[in-house]
């Protein structure tokens, strides 16, 4: 079985988003979203993988036998937009997406380019439904 590439490192998140981001604006929103999750999460910002800033984690377990960890909510500020990571396929929470602003979303994300297109509070709705989800379906540190 294939090895998650995905997994919580000791980097640290400022030394990453000092490094890795050359928008100052980017860099502004980066430090903004850390403190919007940690605040609606209720965990610090850690490392996983080389780019994505997560907050908490939970275990999956896919039918076909996979698993792992995964933070509960978080972004990559990669070079072209925002990834985030705060959504989950509920049925429940799709209507959240219509006022949320301007953005794109792909399978497991949310893309935007900057924070400033998106409606925070409704960001702050999906990242406490994302997490409660995440809790009623995986093991999760929300838990704790």
């Amino acid at each position: 079985m294939a090895k998650n590439k995905t997994v919580e490192t000791a980097i640290s998140v400022s030394d990453f988003i000092n490094s890795y981001v050359d928008n100052d604006q980017k860099k502004i929103d980066s430090f903004r979203l850390i403190e919007l999750m940690s605040e609606w999460s209720g965990f610090e910002p850690k490392m996983w993988g080389p780019t994505i800033v997560g907050f908490g984690s939970y275990h999956y377990k896919y039918e076909s036998g996979h698993e792992g960890d995964a933070p509960l909510i978080g972004f990559s500020p990669r070079k072209p937009e925002f990834s985030l990571y705060i959504y989950s396929p509920a049925e429940e929470h799709k209507h959240l997406l219509v006022n949320l602003g301007k953005f794109k979303i792909g399978k497991a994300c949310i893309y935007i380019k900057k924070l400033s297109d998106i409606n925070i509070a409704t960001a702050e709705e999906l990242c406490r439904a994302t997490i409660a989800y995440l809790n009623k379906h995986h093991e999760c540190a929300c838990r704790a």
